[in-house]
């Protein structure tokens, strides 16, 4: 619970932080944007006939930009903090999200929409993982375990800050596993004992927003790995399909579904099978939406 605090303390400083800088970067190259929401859903039922389970689940995700322009530069930041708990009648409270992701772009425009880059790319979570079963859990991930940092020089297409993607085909990246108990057991593709794991390959991040009709959204986005070093042809794939409905200023219903398959990530299967995966997360709610 002490990262949980952390997490939102660190919102909130970021929040008054960006909200002193408005007016500064008013004056300045800097355009600075975010958004706050939070999502809650329920369940109850009471001599159902046709039976269910009581749940209710609470998601925060805090997503800011950070952009600057000058001449034929610019510097695209994007910082997204997600963290959602769940509590069903039967197992009590549970984790449905925890993720915190940092992207940063450099380009210097070529052409009207194509750009020389350089990005880095950070991905990890802020709390414990646990694998279920009746009667116990084990861990499966934590804080830094995994941890992903890519970065590389590359060449992008900017059409709009709605549609854009870059490739950079010289990224290494590191995978950092510091829980020891995982890096023992070799978790995330790391050498048993060890807690790095280097690679090298090919990176591409593509992302893609329309608007579906008036106050409804849809946002894409894509990410791809492949590494030279070892079986290129098995290729990271990480994909985020999120559904925006603006009820008003404040109310919004969101819908996401993100699917990950990593060759490196072993997973316990129905049948106890220890293999690689799809991982599909869904999440659903209604709340309130803070945009600036």
């Amino acid at each position: 619970m002490k990262k949980i605090y952390f997490v939102l303390m660190l919102a909130l400083g970021v929040f008054s932080s960006v909200k002193g800088q408005e007016a500064t970067a008013q004056d300045t190259l800097w355009k600075i944007s975010g958004e706050n929401t939070f999502l809650i859903n329920q369940s109850s039922f009471t001599n159902w006939a046709a039976g269910g389970i009581n749940s209710i689940a609470g998601n925060l995700v805090l997503n800011y930009d950070f952009n600057y322009a000058k001449d034929k530069w610019v510097w695209d930041n994007k910082v997204i903090a997600g963290y959602g708990i769940s509590k069903l009648s039967e197992t009590g409270w549970r984790k449905n999200d925890d993720r915190l992701v940092l992207n940063s772009l450099l380009g210097y425009k070529a052409s009207e929409k194509w750009l020389y880059t350089f990005f880095a790319n950070f991905n990890t979570q802020f709390t414990d993982g646990f694998n279920y079963t009746d009667n116990d859990r084990t861990l499966i991930s934590s804080f830094f375990a995994p941890a992903y940092l890519s970065f590389g020089p590359g060449f992008a297409y900017k059409e709009s800050d709605n549609f854009r993607f870059n490739l950079s085909p010289a990224s290494p990246r590191f995978v950092f596993v510091l829980d020891d108990s995982l890096s023992n057991i070799g978790a995330f593709g790391v050498d048993p004992g060890k807690n790095t794991r280097f690679e090298f390959g090919a990176y591409f991040d593509a992302y893609y927003k329309v608007d579906l009709m008036e106050n409804v959204s849809l946002e894409n986005i894509l990410r791809l790995y492949s590494n030279y070093l070892e079986d290129p042809q098995n290729v990271d794939i990480d994909y985020t399909l999120n559904l925006f409905m603006k009820v008003n200023r404040f109310i919004s219903v969101n819908a996401g579904v993100q699917m990950i398959y990593d060759d490196n990530t072993i997973l316990e299967k129905s049948d106890g099978r220890m293999s690689p995966g799809l991982q599909v997360k869904q999440i659903f709610g209604a709340g309130i939406t803070y945009k600036f």
